[in-house]
Formats: C-alpha cells, sequence, structure tokens
C-alpha cells in the first residue's frame, strides 16, 4: 500500500464556515480559532498543515507560522509565501529563522499571485517566481547567490541561520509559464481537484517536462473532504454547507481572490460545468463547493470507505502528498482523523 503525506489546512484567510457564505465570529481567523485547527490535526496525526496567504482577508501567514512553530511539536509547518511580497534575502531569512523555531518542520507552498494592487502577465509573474525560488535554494541552501535576472539584481551571502538543507518547495499552476516553473524548481507540483483521467495526463506532462531539466518531481493534491458514516449523510451534509449560497453571493465571495481569473481557478470552474445536476462530475468528487470557493473548487464526499478508495485510487495515479480541508474545519478535521486517518499509511514526505 502506498505510503503518503496527509495534511489539513489551518483557515488563516477567514476561510471558514458553518454554511458557506454565513460569517460567524467564532469562526473567523484569530489567533485563537486557528491554532485550534492546528493542535486539533495535531492531535488527530496529521502529518502537515497548510498555513495559506491572502492579503485583504486574514491573518498573516509569517508571522503565525513563527508562532506555531513553538506550540506544536510534531506536525510539519507548510507556510504559504506570495513571491514579491519581500526582498528575497529578507524572505529567505524569514523562512530560515521559522526552520530554526520549528527544529526543521518547515516547507513552503510557493504561490505566484498578482500582489495586493497590481495587475501583471503570466509570463511576468512567474518570471519573478522563477527569480525569487532560485535566489531562496542558494540562500536557503547556505550558499552566497549572485542572481541577476530580470527583477531582482543580487550579490548578497546567505544570513548566518540559513544553513540548509533549504524546506521543501510545494507549487503549483497549470498555465504553460507556471509548468515550465515547477519542472524547473518545484519538488512537489499541487494540483487541485480533477477528474481521475486529467490528474493521470496531468502527471505524465509534468514528468516529461521534469525529465528535460534532469529532475524528478512528487505530486500532491489539494481538495476538500465531506465524510460521514454514510453516503446519504456526507451529501446531506455538502447540501446543508451550500444552502445559504445563491449564485449572485458565490460570485462576490469568488471573485475577492487575487488569483480569480488564472488558469487554474477557470479550470476549477469548468469542471463545475461539467458536473451532473447534483454537482459530481465523478463517483465521489462533488464540485458545489466550488459555487462559493476561488482556487480549489470540488470536495471528496462519501461513507469513509468511499473516501479511502478514492484517495487509493489516486495514489495508484501518483499523488503521494494530500491536503485536504473542510468545514467547519476543525469540526470535519477530527471526523477525518477518526474515519479515515486511521486506515493509511502515511507519513512525511521530508524529514
Amino acid at each position: 500500500m502506498a505510503r503518503s503525506e496527509i495534511s489539513w489546512f489551518s483557515a488563516l484567510c477567514d476561510d471558514d464556515y458553518r454554511q458557506l457564505g454565513v460569517r460567524e465570529s467564532d469562526l473567523m481567523s484569530t489567533w485563537h480559532h486557528c491554532s485550534a485547527i492546528v493542535r486539533e490535526a495535531e492531535r488527530q496525526g496529521f502529518d502537515s498543515i497548510l498555513l495559506p496567504s491572502g492579503y485583504e482577508l486574514g491573518l498573516d501567514t509569517t508571522a503565525m507560522a513563527a508562532a506555531l512553530a513553538t506550540h506544536t511539536e510534531t506536525i510539519r509547518l507548510l507556510m504559504a509565501v506570495r513571491v514579491g511580497e519581500n526582498w528575497p534575502p529578507q524572505l529567505a531569512r524569514q523562512i530560515a529563522t521559522v526552520q530554526h523555531l520549528s527544529e526543521g518542520r518547515l516547507d513552503i507552498n510557493i504561490i505566484s499571485s498578482d500582489l495586493a494592487g497590481e495587475h501583471r502577465s503570466g509570463a511576468e509573474r512567474y518570471g519573478r517566481t522563477l527569480d525569487v525560488m532560485n535566489i531562496l535554494d542558494e540562500l536557503g541552501s547556505g550558499r552566497a547567490t549572485s542572481h541577476h535576472g530580470d527583477f531582482y539584481d543580487v550579490e548578497v551571502a546567505p544570513p548566518r541561520i540559513a544553513t540548509g538543507p533549504r524546506p521543501a518547495f510545494y507549487f503549483g499552476g497549470l498555465s504553460e509559464e507556471a509548468r515550465d516553473v515547477a519542472a524547473r524548481m518545484a519538488d512537489v507540483y499541487l494540483m487541485w481537484p480533477d477528474t481521475e483521467d486529467v490528474v493521470a495526463a496531468t502527471i505524465d506532462d509534468m514528468r516529461t517536462r521534469a525529465a528535460s531539466y534532469g529532475r524528478a518531481l512528487r505530486f500532491g493534491y489539494r481538495v476538500h473532504v465531506i465524510v460521514r458514516p454514510t453516503q446519504d449523510e456526507a451529501d446531506a451534509a455538502a447540501r446543508y454547507l451550500m444552502a445559504a449560497v445563491d449564485d449572485e453571493q458565490g460570485a462576490k465571495i469568488r471573485e475577492k481572490s487575487l488569483d480569480a481569473q488564472s488558469v487554474g481557478v477557470t479550470r476549477q470552474s469548468e469542471l463545475r460545468s461539467s458536473a451532473d445536476d447534483d454537482g459530481y462530475v465523478e463517483a465521489n468528487l462533488w464540485t458545489g463547493i466550488g459555487r462559493a470557493r476561488s482556487g480549489c473548487g470540488a470536495a471528496i464526499v462519501g461513507s469513509p470507505a468511499q473516501v479511502i478508495d478514492k484517495i487509493h485510487r489516486y495514489e495508484a495515479l501518483g499523488i503521494e502528498a494530500f491536503i485536504f480541508s473542510g468545514y467547519p474545519h476543525i469540526d470535519e478535521c477530527r471526523l477525518f482523523g477518526q474515519l479515515v486517518l486511521p486506515h493509511l499509511e502515511h507519513g512525511p514526505l521530508h524529514n
């Protein structure tokens, strides 16, 4: 049986609900709420926790990662970084500091989003991302960098605390520019939900691209989950989650994201359009959740046996890392931890 990294999600970006679109004060992003999700994921035995990044919404990811590093013991921290928000040598120093505070339990989710207030072409954004990843690779590994690119002109020694090895880079994107950056610099290529045949084709494509650079990739899958003792109960939970959202409100929620027009977000919309009347695009992959979310827009929905089988199917395609989430995050974390996690062979990809 495959051994995969199983991660949960801490809702740093004001993304927690009992019903999507209905704001409740106790689910807003605060230290108390988000750290409670992380502690629950650690108690349940998850290998890692994604700490997402936004600008307008929620809490600063790097500051939260630093705090959580000192309040956890075993769970890894997958810290999302929107490249360009910090001068790369300073970002390298921040990452090395969090790596130190967590005693090495740190990985980095590189995000190539537009920054708040700017609008760049895909070529510009991904060119900048490649520059930053190269600089972080060198400085985070304890090597001086001499980088003269289109976006940064940097010659600097590494921060003293950055002695390597650097944290692993998790990175995703469907555009040609994104795929090229991933093939060149990512350690784990992350995918959002899609049909099994598309997942398989994407893995084949990315393996070929990485091999052309003399590299090999590992593959991750970011998806929501709704697991209940029976399929009927899971379907009922999915309907309740979306009961308060109309189309207009859902569109407003999706458009708040900085990456609302990306190729990946467009693909999630296409997936939703091709689903059946109940929102399923294939067995146990439900797209209804994407009506009120930009980005990751589908959920694995079913009984424990159905969810486990779906995970094994992805593993057979080549997925080695899963990042799950569900609403409310602490409740779904507990359900997944009790009903599914004990039946999976899992462990961190990186130590």
